[in-house]
């Protein structure tokens, strides 16, 4: 069985199983800001667990283990509510019996304050200065974590009145005949985030596959909704996924943003104040910093606060800042916010000024491979993600494909906004002649001799020839010309590409395909729906529909819910989507890819 996880803002319940107890995998845990709160969490009976017959995220149906033939006297119904910073758990036993019973209950519980990259990778860090307490201060429990200045706590209340140790609490309950009681258990992290806007109405949709699909997105995109320190209430964006992404990611919230303007444009408000906030303002190669460079994450938790991971306030990335430019030229033309683009004028020419700069200095946007951090700075970030078709890696600087496109959109929308409201007609001449510019070198650079999209340009600019899905980024920014749009369309839907659920990262075939790899043949549905807008804008609206099918075919066998990445093993071969060991879900711009199937096809 899948993990369960459930979502508010920054805080994410991570079990084994729906409705299980937390400790049974190392993983487990209540997190909040990549701190885990809660990392035990194991309910006994009379000493003993339960037999759960059903679950799911919040409830749960269990029962003494009974021998067969013999009746349980009780069941045990297990709730569970998680909301920003906080776990409350009620249960209430209900009898089935004519005669009073006492039943004694309990939780054993721990908080290791562990951080969430201790967790997920095989890193050890050491932390044997930090300093943990558990003390009993009337009727609560509080767990308490300090190393060098960092500090978090966790308070444990339970009502009734429980018997509370430093490690558990417990209660005697008496049943009356065919009777019930409920006691509850509240897990405090201590740190509550703001009240968010009540959601928008679900916006029409007459398919009922992808009303379905919408519909789970949208509240996946609710869930995943944060805010950043210092800005104004009510400034909030999408979190990049659950559960070791929930912080704010320039490249991720930018396109959730993008992916979901029609239908909620004040995330795209929130993501562009945030980001515009965080610029760059230095040269720091620590943190590949520039001035007016849109950050890759912001993070909180212990190991990014105390600098033992380069996280905390993260800059590599290559495709954010144009990404940026983007998102709040599409924002002002779908809103006319004269407001919004005047007070992000300023960042906008910082960021632009950056954009230019690298085209000035390279001819492209280009990122180092051997800086801090990730070794890739573009959305496909694995270490192994940029190969030549033979396999071999490529070495930087590397100019990815998608950046270039990204950026040509960036400069002429910013043009756009130059030219319309902040009365700047030389700057906006000057913006569009860098893009025609740069469309110009695009198309006598990226051009493979099979006149597909070339996935990257190398460190001596080398042709990274891959046959790679980064050509519907590409074909949805509008740098190719309208030829070579249509044959990169009609290329990317042959099925070498089309698993039959979504588009593979690499075509299948090829030697650097691997059907699990993360980004070497795995399919990813905001990748799939950008090749799906791209071959809408080429006129390939049959191709652009087969393929969204499969999308949605694949969101139906995991209740409507789309997955971050899904492995690229064919349709035919399985009567259903394999899913990917290790993908995110909810994430933020799979959560948002049914918009752009509803905003591309209707």
């Amino acid at each position: 069985m899948n993990p369960s996880v459930t979502v508010a803002g920054t805080t994410c319940l991570l079990a084994a199983e729906p409705g299980a107890d937390l400790g049974a995998d190392r993983l487990d845990g209540l997190f909040v800001d990549d701190c885990r709160h809660l990392s035990t969490l194991a309910l006994r009976v009379h000493g003993q667990p339960l037999r759960t017959l059903r679950s799911s995220e919040a409830r749960s149906v269990s029962i003494p283990d009974t021998p067969r033939g013999s009746n349980p006297s009780y069941a045990v119904h297990r709730h569970r509510e998680v909301t920003a910073g906080r776990l409350v758990e009620t249960l209430t036993l209900q009898s089935y019996v004519g005669e009073p019973q006492a039943v004694r209950l309990g939780y054993h519980l721990a908080a290791d304050f562990a951080d969430q990259f201790e967790l997920r990778s095989d890193r050890v860090f050491d932390k044997s200065d930090a300093v943990r307490t558990a003390t009993l201060d009337g009727d609560g429990l509080i767990l308490t974590y300090e190393r060098r200045g960092f500090q978090r706590s966790t308070t444990v209340t339970a009502a009734p009145a429980a018997r509370l140790t430093t490690d558990g609490a417990d209660w005697t309950l008496t049943l009356a005949p065919h009777g019930s009681a409920s006691v509850s258990l509240t897990v405090d992290a201590g740190r509550p985030a703001p009240p968010m806007d009540a959601s928008p109405p679900m916006p029409h949709v007459a398919r009922d596959d992808l009303a379905r699909c919408v519909r789970r997105g949208l509240a996946d995109l609710d869930a995943l909704r944060v805010t950043v320190p210092g800005l104004p209430t009510g400034t909030y964006l999408p979190a990049a996924g659950a559960p070791w992404f929930l912080t704010v990611f320039g490249r991720d919230s930018l396109i959730a943003s993008l992916f979901a303007l029609p239908y909620r444009p004040e995330l795209a408000a929130g993501t562009l104040r945030a980001l515009a906030a965080c610029l760059g303002s230095r040269n720091d190669p620590a943190r590949v910093e520039e001035p007016g460079k849109v950050p890759h994450e912001l993070r909180f938790g212990e190991l990014a606060t105390l600098g033992d991971v380069p996280y905390g306030r993260y800059y590599g990335t290559v495709d954010a800042t144009p990404l940026f430019l983007a998102l709040l030229a599409a924002y002002h033309a779908l809103t006319g916010d004269d407001v919004l683009a005047k007070d992000l004028e300023g960042p906008a020419r910082a960021a632009a000024a950056w954009v230019c700069g690298q085209l000035d200095a390279r001819g492209y946007l280009t990122y180092r491979t051997d800086g801090p951090g990730l070794v890739h700075q573009c959305w496909k970030d694995s270490a192994d993600s940029i190969a030549f078709r033979d396999g071999t890696p490529a070495a930087g600087p590397i100019a990815v494909c998608e950046a270039q496109g990204y950026a040509y959109r960036g400069l002429l929308g910013t043009a756009r906004l130059a030219e319309r409201v902040w009365g700047d007609a030389t700057w906006a001449e000057e913006l569009t002649a860098r893009a025609h510019a740069l469309r110009a070198r695009f198309a006598a650079d990226f051009r493979l001799p099979d006149g597909f999209v070339a996935l990257a340009l190398d460190d001596s600019g080398r042709v990274v020839d891959a046959l790679a899905s980064n050509a519907g980024h590409v074909l949805w920014s509008g740098i190719l010309a309208d030829d070579w749009a249509t044959a990169v369309a009609r290329r990317l839907a042959e099925d070498d590409f089309f698993s039959g659920w979504g588009v593979r990262t690499l075509a299948e075939g090829q030697a650097p395909y691997h059907p699990l790899s993360y980004h070497r043949g795995g399919v990813w549905p905001h990748d799939t729906a950008f090749a799906v807008a791209g071959l809408v804008a080429a006129d390939r609206r049959d191709d652009a529909a087969r393929i969204a099918d499969g999308l949605l075919a694949a969101a139906a066998h995991s209740d409507d819910r789309l997955p971050e990445v899904l492995t690229g093993l064919s349709r035919t071969a399985y009567d259903g989507p394999v899913p990917y060991p290790h993908s995110c879900s909810p994430q933020a711009w799979a959560a948002a890819s049914p918009l752009v199937l509803l905003t591309a096809l209707g």
